[in-house]
């Protein structure tokens, strides 16, 4: 079997519509779109939620409580584990991490979680910190600096 003989299975695939090429395909003239109306122009039809001048669900419904979404910040959260990568005795901060591919991007800060243990002495500077990660780093005999 070669690639050009590469054909879908019979009946998985089915030819387009072609609407608007003639009466003789079915979908000539109108176009399946009917005869008048809003929806047969083009650029018709309303928009979405729209309940023919109704007061739309979305307004009828209340709104209630309070959101944090616009104010909440975003951590990029690393794992004690990742942070073996580095030498015994160097500082680790946003940068190095960046460099060493272990975060992307440093949104509002690093947070760093105590997943994992850590083999090194090293002095991390984060956003934040958890207890269990903020133990381990100093039983490693490491320094935390929240930044």
């Amino acid at each position: 079997m070669k690639l050009n003989e590469l054909k879908p299975a019979a009946g998985s695939t089915k030819t387009a519509k072609r609407k608007g090429r003639g009466h003789a395909t079915g979908n000539g003239k109108t176009a399946g779109r009917g005869r008048d109306g809003q929806n047969s122009r083009s650029g018709g039809g309303v928009r979405i939620g729209f309940e023919g001048g109704q007061m739309p669900l979305y307004r009828r419904i209340p709104k209630r409580g309070f959101t944090n979404h616009r104010f909440k910040k975003n951590y990029a959260e690393v794992s004690l584990e990742a942070l073996n990568k580095f030498r015994s005795g160097s500082i680790v901060d946003e940068t190095k991490m960046l460099e060493a591919g272990i975060i992307k991007k440093t949104l509002d800060g690093i947070v760093i979680l105590g997943n994992g243990e850590l083999k090194k002495k090293l002095t991390v500077k984060a956003a934040r910190f958890t207890k269990s990660a903020a133990q381990k780093i100093e039983a490693a005999g490491g320094k935390v600096e929240v930044v």
